[in-house]
């Protein structure tokens, strides 16, 4: 069985840390917390998380600030931001600023650490309305879509790909698509290695890219 994911929160209410502790501390292990950026980035530091929940706006910067100052100390930490916020441009900015991801906090500790564990293995994970947020906002800034690439895909893997691009689990996609879990993972192998790509994350990337959110 593999170590439990290594946990930094960072969030300004003491409150809110010690309930995200207490939900996750039997199924991560919360390396430590922190109330503000320069005390997130000497964490960071010093215990080298796989994974930092980071919230969005702090009296000394925020999530986004964390995010830049950590990686120019080199650390390779991967960030998941946890808000009550749901606004576009604080979602976008997290992103840009280089988090994998962003759920709210109405999330429930058990889908916390799925969405954890999923960030901590490269994909990228949203709540299934704010991923559109991110795809339209790359898909604006993309060139032509690559059409040769596409068609490589059957109408069944595309469909799967554009859930996985909304942020929708395999679980989820399922049931939107009435197959199997076990069919849409199958699915998902296909199109990794025809796009050749190794990850969710990547998958994503590279929807957004070519503005697949939409059938």
């Amino acid at each position: 069985m593999s170590a439990a994911t290594r946990v930094v929160i960072v969030d300004d209410h003491e409150l809110f840390r010690a309930g995200v502790r207490a939900e996750l501390e039997s199924l991560v292990d919360i390396a430590g917390d922190a109330a503000s950026v320069e005390a997130a980035v000497a964490l960071i530091g010093s215990v080298a998380p796989e994974v930092v929940l980071v919230d969005v706006h702090m009296p000394d910067g925020g999530g986004a600030e964390v995010i830049r100052r950590a990686a120019e100390a080199g650390s390779d930490a991967r960030f998941l931001a946890l808000s009550v916020s749901d606004a576009a441009e604080d979602v976008i900015a997290l992103i840009r600023a280089g988090a994998r991801g962003y759920v709210t906090k109405t999330i429930s500790g058990p889908d916390l650490a799925e969405a954890i564990e999923r960030v901590r293995e490269g994909d990228a994970v949203f709540s299934p309305r704010l991923a559109g947020f991110v795809l339209d906002a790359f898909a604006g800034e993309s060139p032509a879509p690559g059409d040769a690439e596409l068609d490589q895909l059957t109408p069944r893997e595309r469909e799967v790909l554009q859930h996985i691009a909304r942020g929708y689990m395999y679980k989820e996609i399922a049931l939107r698509l009435s197959i199997s879990a076990k069919t849409v993972e199958a699915h998902v192998s296909s199109v990794l290695r025809k796009l050749q790509l190794s990850s969710r994350h990547e998958l994503s990337r590279w929807a957004a890219e070519r503005d697949l959110l939409d059938p």
